[in-house]
């Protein structure tokens, strides 16, 4: 998800005037790299007659090489809009086929991770997470938690035994690899699954995806316009405490007005379920930082433009998920 990004009055490092334009850093980790940050890039000498930026005024190259967003913000509102019109379009005709959705996007989501997990020497099996993955979601909506849990422990079976038929070395890594990349994302989407399965399942995850976007959204506005204190600096500089806020006040906010017109419970209900929200969008956007801080890369894939990989997306949606599950269930069978 977009970052909570904190802005500062001086750069992230000092600026040497003898170096040419391009050779100043512009504040990127430095693991970015032209194949979608999945390696260190190589140093490449200056050449001033590739530089685009040469003989351009000094206000006109910041312009051009420092962005606030960190990404192609046209491709990347694009992309969102069209998933948007996309996510709404098959909630609102059949949930069945918003089913059908969450299984494409989570399976492309497994295919990142594992990708992403061989920078760890980790050769995690796909086969057994993908069966599983069709396994857990239709267990969650045709038999609930029960359904979702069977099914999770079966795909853990599955993927010991699997990998236990090859080679015996690195075998407990690629089967811990497997058991993980079963369970984030997919056990974790089973929840949103089980958001959708009731009868007023398409008004519950309108409630958690606008929350989630709530989220998002107050982050990095907040983040943008007020940000100087960093949350957790070695792990995702851009995030910062008064983005934070931004996003519990828009979630609370989007929940409490969510919850009341979408599925007529109390606004209370709604103000809990901003709070949780807020926090479990973030722990899930640090998670995702720290994985690809520790393996080396910038973003799962390239698949969105503007955005990185399917699982760049899904990353605080799928923490998110069972913490709206429980709100919704617990608090909303009672009366407040």
């Amino acid at each position: 998800m977009l970052d909570q990004e904190m802005t500062t009055d001086q750069p992230s490092e000092p600026v040497d005037p003898a170096r040419p334009p391009d050779a100043v850093g512009d504040g990127a980790d430095a693991t970015d790299g032209a194949d979608g940050g999945h390696g260190p890039l190589e140093p490449v000498p200056y050449d001033p007659a590739l530089d685009e930026s040469a003989g351009l005024p000094p206000e006109v190259v910041l312009e051009k090489k420092q962005s606030r967003a960190g990404r192609n913000l046209p491709a990347a509102i694009g992309v969102g809009v069209g998933l948007g019109v996309l996510i709404i379009a098959t909630l609102l005709i059949r949930k069945e086929s918003f089913l059908l959705l969450v299984a494409v996007a989570v399976g492309i989501g497994l295919w990142e991770l594992r990708a992403a997990l061989r920078h760890a020497a980790v050769e995690a099996p796909l086969v057994p997470p993908l069966v599983g993955l069709v396994g857990m979601l239709w267990a969650a909506y045709v038999h609930g938690p029960a359904g979702l849990l069977v099914a999770w422990a079966l795909t853990g079976l599955a993927v010991v035994l699997w990998r236990g038929a090859g080679r015996r070395e690195g075998a407990g890594r690629d089967v811990l690899g497997g058991v993980f990349i079963s369970t984030y994302p997919t056990f974790l989407v089973g929840f949103a699954v089980l958001l959708l399965a009731p009868p007023d399942g398409v008004g519950r995850m309108f409630v958690f995806l606008i929350t989630t976007v709530c989220s998002d959204v107050g982050g990095y506005a907040a983040g943008v316009l007020f940000g100087k204190h960093p949350m957790a600096p070695t792990i995702s500089p851009k995030k910062s405490w008064e983005g934070f806020a931004g996003s519990v006040v828009l979630c609370v906010v989007g929940g409490s007005i969510t919850v009341h017109l979408l599925l007529d419970h109390s606004w209370v209900i709604g103000l809990a379920l901003g709070v949780g929200v807020a926090i479990a969008a973030t722990i899930g956007d640090l998670m995702e930082s720290l994985i690809k801080r520790d393996l080396g890369i910038k973003d799962m894939s390239n698949v969105l433009p503007g955005h990185g990989g399917v699982m760049d997306r899904l990353d605080s949606m799928v923490v998110v998920a069972p913490i709206v599950w429980a709100v919704l269930t617990l608090l909303a069978a009672k009366p407040v």
